[in-house]
């Protein structure tokens, strides 16, 4: 069913990489969370009605809150596609991030309220209506309730939404706490015991805690976290796969959110090559980047004198150097500076985020090796820290 909205009402549904693709995805869910929700709240209602059946009528107007998540996804979307303004020159695709956080604590508060009313149940328990009515509709329930979270979370990995992944997950939390209230009615029924509020109390557990994920989950990309290591595979391997790159370095990649990446790139080319023709490569590496992975790069030419003769049994120290330190990941700028009395070995070294070696001591066992083939040499150096795990054949071209 979920396939078949997608292809009927989302021009190219299949590219999702497309902004207006995801746009139009995200719309779709909301405006389809809407209806069901609608149409379950007037079937509760007309049998609640109908059956005399307070509790159907409760769990009715239930349903018009559930409604309030596909509002906020619509909503989400349609400000995330906003174009640029003075105020936001990168756009307000991150509103999407946000319109997931407020999903995720709506989820936490009806887990709160929820624990609240199950725990007044177990102190002062009452027996449950049980009518054929109820049993049908909480079966139908659960079973729209399973389909509004398969769409949802369908449509949220399709298009790597977090706002359509928590809305799943409040459709899911609903199937849970459904399914409890039909066992509760159920063994009240047949077995006169009263375990409505003990399992409610399981129930708000675990939604409060899937709602404190999902809220772990959006916060990350608002605060700015690490850049997805298949997107960074991907610039590394395009930009590398160029005639004439010899390396890259300090790739810097920003998220404003979905369809709105920024990136910048130090792309290493041969200082012996006319510079008009390297920077006719970098512009091209640039282009193929925004064209192929919808990404904003700006790139640095970074020239490398590859005739020093001292470049490559240097380059061999420094590979053997940083092998044996753990968390020392490569390293790269390495630039031979002759003087009149010593020689400057320019260079960055890039580092893990858990690497327990000091800067001092790094330094300590680098310079003794470059010391050893030649005491007139002197390094200096600089340290970056890489926030995805590479070993130096994944960023240099051999």
């Amino acid at each position: 069913m979920g396939n078949f909205l997608f292809k009927k009402f989302i021009k190219n549904y299949e590219d999702v990489k497309n902004p207006e693709v995801r746009d139009s995805y995200g719309k779709l869910a909301g405006i389809v969370g809407i209806i069901s929700n609608l149409l379950l709240c007037a079937m509760k209602m007309l049998v609640g009605f109908i059956s005399g059946s307070i509790a159907i009528v409760a769990d009715a107007v239930n349903n018009l809150a559930d409604a309030s998540s596909s509002i906020i996804t619509l909503i989400g979307f349609k400000l995330a596609s906003l174009p640029e303004d003075e105020e936001h020159p990168y756009g307000h695709a991150r509103i999407e991030y946000i319109a997931g956080m407020v999903v995720s604590l709506i989820i936490i508060v009806v887990g709160v309220e929820l624990g609240k009313s199950s725990f007044d149940k177990i102190l002062h328990p009452e027996p449950l209506e049980f009518s054929i009515y109820i049993i049908i509709v909480l079966l139908l329930a659960i079973c729209i309730k399973i389909w509004q979270a398969l769409f949802n979370v369908s449509a949220g990995k399709r298009i790597n939404s977090v706002t359509l992944m928590a809305t799943g997950a409040d459709s899911r939390n609903d199937v849970i706490a459904t399914a409890a209230v039909l066992i509760s009615i159920i063994a009240g029924h047949i077995f006169n015991v009263h375990i409505d509020g003990y399992i409610g109390v399981l129930v708000a557990l675990f939604i409060i805690w899937s709602g404190i994920s999902l809220v772990r989950e959006t916060i990350s990309p608002l605060l700015g976290e690490a850049p997805d290591p298949e997107l960074v595979k991907e610039i590394e391997n395009i930009t590398l796969s160029y005639d004439g790159v010899i390396g890259i370095h300090d790739l810097v990649v920003h998220n404003y959110g979905p369809g709105k990446i920024f990136a910048s790139i130090h792309i290493e080319v041969d200082s012996s090559v006319d510079v008009m023709i390297s920077h006719d490569l970098v512009d091209n590496i640039e282009r193929r980047l925004q064209h192929d992975l919808n990404i904003f790069v700006t790139a640095h030419m970074d020239p490398v004198n590859l005739s020093d003769p001292n470049r490559v049994p240097v380059s061999h120290i420094l590979d053997d150097a940083i092998s044996g330190l753990d968390g020392v990941l490569n390293y790269h700028d390495l630039r031979i500076v002759p003087g009149q009395t010593h020689t400057n070995i320019i260079f960055d070294v890039v580092l893990s985020p858990d690497c327990k070696i000091s800067h001092d001591k790094i330094t300590d066992i680098i310079c003794s090796k470059i010391k050893e083939y030649n005491p007139a040499f002197f390094c200096v150096i600089n340290y970056d820290t890489s926030y995805i795990k590479k070993s130096p054949e994944e960023v240099r071209k051999k």
